[in-house]
């Protein structure tokens, strides 16, 4: 608190990331104590305003009237409980450019930003709701919220960026007049509606359109203002030079006084210095109409006709004569759909809402936000009309309960099973017999786990669907080069797919079969992929003649011919997306190929919709689990790895975690500084010690602020020197010596999206690159290419690490499941996490809480029972008396019913592994069998429950349940049949 409040009035955004605590922070208020702030209070949609000062805004923010000092609801005693929620107004930057350069713009610019906020805070007045009774069960309507609004003109490095901070008090009262919390959980779903407001506002309103066009600006189709466009990304470049002088000069700090931490006045003075290192004036004392000049000057030296009057071009409010509202509708969708990869596809009324309004604020109309609403409305209207609800019940259920799925997911995950099932043709593996011999003579001093063995069979056999899952370092590369022989003999041949261009070229290396992307192989056979006007991804087949966009004649399969009874392998199969995976199916059906998708669906997702190698595993004639580890050196953290890959509750994900800090491998900060610093030592200890190091974050802008800083301490350090620096990607320096990542696969300079290099020299040419993992593989790539498509690459994130191995490996805080099992498995040596704690948390709690992953929605089914988890945990509205009871047994009977499908899921996928439809993994299968029959004791218990609520909820209302035939037909309540189980 101390933190937020002097962050407040001190009015330099970020500056909580910086400050010392204790008594410190409290003398530091000394300053300050006359300052105010303002405090929005919106009651049944009125807005008052008052100002509370510093003593006023810590009482408020813990939960108090700040007028009276009586407490409002229950006290807020649990440390983790949040105090207030952050918003932000935060408009392209662009706009704080023009508002410097001409101040009658930068009032209409204030002006702009009041009316998005009185906008917003009305929005959660009415759409929010507070959460009452046992467990929060009852949602209560809000009658009055507050908001305290923070203005800032300047970013930390001191950059011109106008913005505003909301801060949302989670007391608010409710139409009862009593006050309690608000719903967090609804608020963090709503920001996407927030942001979408924004987007409309910077676009499409009329006094802020106008008033650009007076000083002859526009707003072009990024929402930038098209004139000044061009200079944002220097001045961002010099954002990052003085984030990268702050660094050093911190650091020096730091080690002229050990075990100390600078105060405010030093943090100050250090800011200032960086921020003024290389300009020609430096101020001592910041002057606010000196440091306007100063960013004048600088816009000026970018292009010095950005101060030059421009004329007026007028710009009277235009409505869109007759728009193609189902166009917008299909954007609207096209724009949810994209937001619901982590979701199973699945996405919730606000999310539809929030699409529209982009839609419309990026169709050129000009109008009042309160005149278009009719017309968003209508997008709305007409695009839910055209989704799939998996729910198709309770039609009062909040918001933002992700029910909705378009029907192109829909028919996706449906047309996919549908094509594994006819491929699914049970064959034979071949035996362990010729297996041994094969890899007696391949393979030779290779010692090979049951695990390897068994899939390799299975890939060599006959099965036309093969599902090979395992962890990372479980030797699936020297498994496929043994199954790649052992076809080899039958005079069958191995073609090796993968999602990215580099893992195909890593499995023509080390395996020796034919390989390219999966991509490659799909554009061979005539698929071609773009997107519609409404941005709908659209897959296409050509024909042997026709000619495609870019009037080349499609001839037909030239690079990758398939014939029957080759065996196509996907590598990295955990990554394809549910489009190219429908291609791939239809493409082993016509040529008669056998598919084999490898592994780990645990590991990082595919950027479209996932579980497309979950849905074949369900669905293959073998499939042959691998849980032998042979990456790590250390065979007690090898076995610790599968724990941590997937844990089965949270004790058991407490247990991993517990075990990872007593190894010393989990080490505790308590703000993201301290994570950052301790990122950057670990990578120097690494380089001094000549090892590899992977550093894995969880945002880009996480990995960009690391590699800057990384990179500038090595040119402290006389590591790196700037006589030769090119640019990269978003203005990067890239200098001799760096490590970089290549984004885009170019065939002619030979380099692949994602791989790694050193820069080995930088000419005026372009860049040579060396291979981080090969000294014998170099590359050029021209100066162009390293602008658009070359970025540092000291750390990065999942994805950017994905497929990797290195010496050791740090992950920072904040990634998700896989993040954390991909970054703790890429060290041969060492793997090391960082948790960001919190008070009263604990490292290993922390660490525990990111292992925890959702279920995996490959069907339908999934998706419902996923819908119906979800609504069960949302709050509902009041019912009336004698509907009490019923409600609760309603919330009881989803609950049931997720619990139920869950041991359905668990048992379908160990079904698998056990039997796998005709395979000869047997060994496998009496493992699991013990698995197996407790699941079937738990489905047994999870029915009666459900029976039970089902007995005691005998009213006349309908539920829409799939019928047999996959059509929608109407059944009383508790007429659910066994066909929607699939038994």
């Amino acid at each position: 608190m101390r933190s937020a409040i002097s962050y407040a009035l001190e009015g330099t955004c970020d500056a909580s990331m910086r400050l010392s605590i204790g008594v410190e922070a409290l003398a530091a208020y000394s300053e300050t104590e006359q300052r105010t702030v303002t405090r929005f209070a919106v009651d049944d949609g009125v807005i008052e305003t008052d100002q509370l000062s510093k003593g006023q805004l810590c009482q408020w923010v813990d939960g108090f009237d700040p007028l009276t000092g009586e407490h409002r609801g229950r006290v807020l005693s649990s440390p983790q409980a949040d105090l207030l929620l952050d918003g932000t107004i935060n408009a392209p930057k662009s706009f704080s450019l023009v508002a410097i350069l001409h101040p009658d713009l930068a009032v209409e610019f204030e002006a702009l930003q009041d009316r998005l906020r009185d906008r917003v805070i009305r929005i959660w007045q009415r759409e929010l709701n507070a959460r009452r009774g046992a467990g929060g069960k009852i949602r209560e309507s809000i009658r009055r919220l507050e908001v305290v609004e923070l203005q800032h003109r300047r970013s930390r490095a001191l950059d011109p960026h106008i913005h505003r901070h909301l801060w949302l008090s989670v007391k608010v009262q409710g139409m009862d007049g009593a006050w309690s919390n608000v719903d967090s959980r609804v608020a963090m779903k709503l920001h996407t509606l927030i942001n979408a407001e924004g987007e409309l506002a910077a676009r499409i309103d009329p006094q802020w359109i106008e008033a650009l066009a007076r000083h002859g600006y526009s707003i072009n189709s990024d929402g930038e203002v098209a004139e000044v466009a061009a200079a944002v990304r220097p001045l961002s470049r010099r954002s990052n030079q003085i984030e990268a002088n702050r660094a050093v000069k911190l650091a020096a700090w730091r080690a002229d006084h050990p075990g100390q931490e600078p105060d405010r006045d030093i943090v100050r003075q250090i800011d200032r210095f960086a921020w003024s290192k290389d300009r020609p004036t430096k101020p001592q004392h910041l002057d606010e109409g000196e440091w306007e000049q100063l960013v004048r000057d600088e816009i000026a030296a970018i292009d010095p006709a950005l101060l030059r009057p421009v004329e007026p071009r007028p710009v009277a409010a235009r409505a869109l004569a007759d728009p193609d509202r189902d166009f917008l509708a299909a954007k609207a969708l096209v724009d949810a759909d994209r937001r619901s990869a982590a979701s199973g596809g699945r996405f919730s009324f606000i999310d539809v809402r929030a699409g529209a309004m982009r839609a419309v604020a990026s169709s050129g109309v000009i109008a009042s936000r309160d005149d278009l609403a009719p017309l968003i409305d209508d997008v709305v209207a007409r695009a839910t009309s055209e989704l799939v609800d998996v729910l198709s019940i309770d039609v009062e259920r909040p918001q933002h309960v992700k029910a909705f799925m378009t029907p192109q997911t829909a028919l996706l995950k449906l047309e996919l099973a549908e094509r594994f099932d006819r491929l699914n043709i049970a064959g034979i593996n071949i035996s362990d017999d010729l297996l041994d011999r094969v890899a007696a003579d391949a393979l030779a001093g290779v010692d090979l786990d049951r695990g390897q063995v068994d899939a390799a069979a299975a890939i060599a056999g006959t099965n036309r669907l093969v599902a090979v899952t395992g962890p990372a370092g479980a030797g699936k590369t020297t498994m496929l080069r043994l199954a790649n022989e052992a076809l080899r003999l039958q005079h069958r041949r191995m073609l090796v797919v993968a999602p990215t261009k580099k893992a195909a070229s890593v499995a023509a290396r080390e395996i020796g079969a034919d390989a390219s992307s999966l991509h490659a192989l799909l554009a061979d056979h005539g698929w071609r992929w773009s997107y519609d006007k409404a941005g709908q991804e659209v897959w296409t087949r050509m024909r042997v003649g026709e000619v495609d966009a870019a009037g080349i004649a499609y001839l037909g399969p030239r690079r990758y011919p398939v014939e029957v009874d080759d065996r196509i392998v996907v590598d990295e199969a955990g990554m394809v997306d549910l489009h190219t995976a429908r291609a791939l199916a239809e493409l082993a059906e016509e040529t008669g190929a056998q598919i084999a998708m490898v592994g780990d669906h645990l590991q990082a997702m595919p950027v479209g919709h996932s579980g497309a190698m979950a849905c074949m595993a369900r669905r293959s004639g073998a499939v042959v689990e691998m849980s032998a580890v042979h990456r790590f050196r250390d065979a007690d953290y090898a076995a610790l790895t599968l724990r941590m890959r997937d844990p089965e509750s949270r004790d058991a994900a407490l247990e991993v975690a517990g075990a990872l800090a007593q190894r010393g491998q989990v080490h505790a900060v308590t703000d993201e500084r301290m994570a950052r610093d301790m990122m950057l030592h670990a990578y120097f200890t690494a380089a001094s010690a000549r090892q590899r190091i992977a550093l894995v974050v969880a945002t880009n802008d996480e990995a960009d602020a690391i590699n800057d800083e990384i990179q500038q301490r090595r040119v402290d350090r006389g590591e790196l020197d700037l006589r030769a620096i090119a640019v990269g990607m978003d203005d990067q320096r890239i200098l001799i010596g760096d490590i970089v990542q290549t984004r885009l696969n170019d065939s002619v300079a030979g380099v692949e999206n994602r791989a790694m290099w050193l820069v080995r020299d930088i000419n005026a040419d372009g860049i040579q690159l060396v291979s981080a993992t090969d000294s014998a593989d170099i590359r050029h790539v021209s100066a162009d290419y390293a602008a658009d498509h070359v970025h540092l690459a000291y750390a990065s994130t999942v994805h950017g690490i994905q497929g990797e191995t290195t010496d050791v490996s740090m992950v920072g805080p904040g990634v998700d499941a896989a993040g954390l099992y991909v970054g703790m498995t890429r060290g041969r040596l060492r793997n090391d996490v960082i948790a960001l704690v919190k008070p009263h948390q604990t490292a290993a709690g922390v660490i525990a809480d990111a292992m925890m992953r959702g279920l995996p929605e490959v069907t339908i089914d999934d998706s419902r029972a996923a819908a119906r988890a979800e609504l069960a945990r949302a709050a509902h509205d009041r019912q009336r008396d004698e509907q009490d009871a019923a409600s609760s047994i309603d919330q009881q009977i989803a609950a049931a019913f997720s619990a139920l499908q869950l041991v359905e899921s668990r048992i379908q996928g160990r079904a698998a592994i056990a039997h796998a439809r005709g395979s000869a993994n047997r060994a496998l299968a009496a493992d699991v069998d013990a698995d197996v029959l407790t699941d079937f004791a738990a489905r047994e218990a999870a029915e009666k429950r459900l029976e039970a609520l089902l007995a005691a909820h005998a009213t006349a209302s309908t539920e829409m349940w799939p019928g047999s035939d996959d059509a929608w037909v109407a059944a009383p309540v508790g007429a659910r049949t066994a066909t929607f189980f699939g038994r």
